[in-house]
């Protein structure tokens, strides 16, 4: 079909296919591979500042003053919502095949929040404030996806 063709039949609108890929591997380092390692045992760790405050997910260098960080804390599973999202309608790529809430959580023990999707029913059931628990995936393998997902504490 002639690239005329094409257009007549599209109403002057020109298509071609086009593939967004990023085809690297990026190593995590050790306080990222940390991190994934203690997923997979069911441990959450977060990382000390430089001004006491526990950073989760851990970073190896500290936000304010540059200088590298190394004192591992251990948080809590228990958590409390700091901001949300209702979704109502996920796609394939999302955590879970329902409506569900991403949010921030600010898990017990750590002074920023962790953004990782909420099962919790309904947008109605959520709010800032909400304490949420996480719900570990059976088969872990050091990824953010071997915490499946948070619920809300008591459902």
């Amino acid at each position: 079909m002639s690239r005329k063709a094409e257009t007549d039949e599209n109403k002057g609108i020109l298509t071609a296919p086009y593939v967004l890929e990023y085809s690297y591997t990026r190593s995590t380092g050790p306080v990222l591979g940390r991190f994934l390692s203690g997923l997979r045992d069911k441990k959450i760790e977060g990382i000390r500042a430089a001004d006491g405050r526990v950073l989760v997910p851990p970073v190896e260098t500290d936000p304010v003053t540059g200088e590298e960080l190394d004192e591992f804390v251990q948080v809590g599973e228990v958590g409390t919502v700091t901001a949300c999202s209702w979704l109502a309608e996920p796609r394939a790529e999302h955590p879970l095949d329902k409506p569900f809430a991403w949010a921030l959580v600010q898990l017990d023990g750590a002074d920023t929040g962790l953004l990782h999707a909420v099962d919790c029913g309904s947008a109605e059931k959520i709010e800032v404030g909400s304490r949420v628990e996480v719900s570990w995936r059976d088969e872990r393998h050091g990824f953010i996806t071997d915490i499946e997902c948070f619920r809300l504490v008591g459902d």
